[in-house]
């Protein structure tokens, strides 16, 4: 068998150990704050509505994100029939998709044995997994931004290809459309401009940079146009203040005005570089640290490795002018420093310091496997040591001795039956592993107690069904819960806006019932007089029936209220 028939059969392992570590644990859990449930429940509405052109929450119009995952979230809802199992399939496919890609070009640009590097890159670095095996928003962004590099790679490095061209354009547009950074594929023509020439005996049919290039943009208006075309339409139309406010606040408030200023996660500049990567990037940082060197000489001499770690350093530094900054925003620039790292891996693996730095490792992969067990084993034996140091989490840590013992044992037993293999390999191998354990054991264990499915049940034993509930200061997840209509009063609105409206809305009719946690600062009832239901998420919830009202409440500015009807096939569980 030749070398390269092996490095085939090695890549076609990896990839589908891959594909199915991703797919493992969807179904097993229910979405989990923050992002999840908020991105489930839109998703169930639309499919419940029909209305997929205007995203709801609770049945008020959801402006902070593009449509597009929501859509494909929604697709997956009609095909499973099941919301479990629906809001994880866009961000594994996506995540493999991804995965696909990377190897693709790195095999097109380098070698076979580059792109399987690139692919164990992407599969041992924490960010990239954890991302794939969520229900949010990031995988899928970074997969439409990969596909953009992606087609501009295959026409500047392997091209012309016209074709790929404008499907990078295309792309682009798909990642406007699901998170308004779909663009970023565009920084990579600044370093191609200045390493990719045409060549000099190339005719007119044979080059690279041609004023066709500038069709690219029509291209991708004309995508997002599909959807911005008749939602613009529709808010013209209706002309309602309640599709105005959702056009500018998606259109203008949650683009330029989030990215020049930022009210929430504000970090400082130098956040990705001396926080963020050192972290989700781990063991990335300590690979190019120690190759430095090679790595200088790659780039001396490698165009297309310029050209990708140029665009990575371009990410960055765009997300750092930015005064918000969160770690998954860095998620699309990491397949293409996969790339590079695995270019520089294929020239040093067989160094003596890639030699030590394999040994490193296996060290630290034995001491985190055993750590695990031990962790597991003191639960089993004195869970009172570790319990009264997190008293708020004591009753799910104390479910977690057993996987954390067999997760620790496998760990350690494929530690050191890869010992011999190359270090990108063991790496992949020990966090596929972990991965397996945490969809399987893990995600189960904790499902309880990050969902308010227990409260929800004590609302329907309190609640009378001829009864209506009302939620002020709430959570998405309490939509995906309930059985029964929910009257919500905004949830944009401050608190004591939603409390003024709530206030109306008792005082209309009897048998009406709100839902409220304790930490809300109310004056329009008496807290004295609720009913305590319990906590879910680490907070308390009572229930004000119509004796907690007090006499009288300052009017709202404006009266505004939003009812949610579940069908019934979609509630969870």
């Amino acid at each position: 068998m030749t070398s390269d028939d092996q490095t085939r059969r090695r890549t076609l392992f990896w990839l589908a150990a891959t594909a199915i570590v991703l797919l493992l644990g969807i179904g097993m859990r229910f979405p989990w704050p923050a992002d999840e449930p908020r991105f489930a429940q839109v998703a169930r509405e639309m499919v419940e509505s029909g209305q997929w052109l205007f995203p709801t929450r609770g049945g008020e119009p959801y402006p902070d994100k593009p449509p597009v995952f929501m859509w494909l979230v929604a697709l997956a809802f009609v095909l499973t029939g099941k919301i479990k199992a629906a809001f994880l399939l866009p961000s594994a496919l996506a995540a493999f998709g991804t995965v696909l890609l990377v190897h693709d070009i790195g095999r097109r640009l380098w070698s076979r044995e580059v792109a399987l590097a690139a692919v164990l890159v992407l599969v041992l670095t924490p960010q990239f997994l954890l991302q794939g095996k969520t229900g949010q928003i990031d995988a899928l962004v970074c997969f439409w931004i990969t596909l953009g590099c992606y087609g501009l790679l295959r026409h500047f490095f392997t091209g012309p290809h016209w074709g790929w061209y404008f499907t990078a354009w295309a792309a682009m547009a798909l990642g406007i459309m699901t998170k308004g950074v779909g663009f970023l594929p565009l920084l990579m023509l600044i370093p191609l401009a200045v390493w990719v020439k045409n060549p000099a005996d190339a005719d007119e049919g044979r080059a690279l940079w041609r004023w066709k290039l500038a069709a690219g943009l029509p291209v991708m208006l004309a995508v997002i146009a599909l959807w911005l075309g008749p939602m613009l339409w529709q808010v013209h139309s209706i002309g309602t203040d309640t599709m105005v406010a959702y056009r500018n606040d998606l259109l203008f408030r949650q683009t330029g005005e989030r990215f020049v200023n930022a009210w929430h996660h504000v970090k400082p500049w130098h956040y990705f570089f001396t926080q963020a990567i050192p972290t989700v990037w781990f063991p990335l940082v300590v690979l190019l640290l120690v190759f430095f060197k090679p790595l200088v000489t790659l780039l001396r001499e490698d165009r297309r490795a310029r050209v990708l770690l140029t665009w990575v350093g371009l990410v960055l530094l765009f997300f750092s002018l930015s005064s918000g900054k969160r770690e998954v925003y860095m998620l699309p620039a990491l397949p293409m420093l996969a790339l590079v790292v695995g270019a520089l891996w294929v020239r040093v693996k067989d160094s003596v310091a890639a030699r030590r730095t394999g040994g490193f490792f296996l060290g630290l992969l034995v001491v985190l496997a055993l750590v695990i067990a031990g962790l597991g084993v003191v639960l089993r034996t004195s869970p009172e040591k570790l319990l009264r140091k997190a008293p708020d989490y004591a009753e799910l840590i104390a479910t977690l001795s057993t996987p954390l013992m067999a997760m620790g044992l496998a760990l350690l037993v494929v530690t050191l039956l890869v010992r011999r293999r190359d270090l990108l390999e063991r790496l992949a191998a020990a966090t596929l592993t972990v991965w397996v354990f945490v969809a399987l054991m893990v995600w189960p264990r904790v499902d309880p107690h990050r969902t308010p499915q227990e409260l929800m049940e004590q609302v329907e034993h309190q609640v009378p069904v001829s009864s209506e509930l009302g939620l002020v200061y709430f959570k998405e997840q309490f939509l995906l819960f309930s059985h029964r209509p929910l009257t919500h009063f905004s949830y944009l609105a401050q608190v004591e806006e939603q409390e003024r409206n709530a206030w109306v809305w008792m005082h209309e009719a009897p048998n009406r019932f709100l839902l409220v946690p304790t930490d809300a600062e109310l004056d329009c009832f008496d807290v004295s007089r609720t009913v305590s239901l319990g906590e879910a998420h680490r907070r308390e919830w009572v229930l004000f029936g119509a004796e907690s009202m007090r006499a009288t409440c300052a009017p709202p500015k404006t009266l505004r209220r939003y009812v949610y009807r579940p069908d019934p096939r979609g509630v969870l569980p």
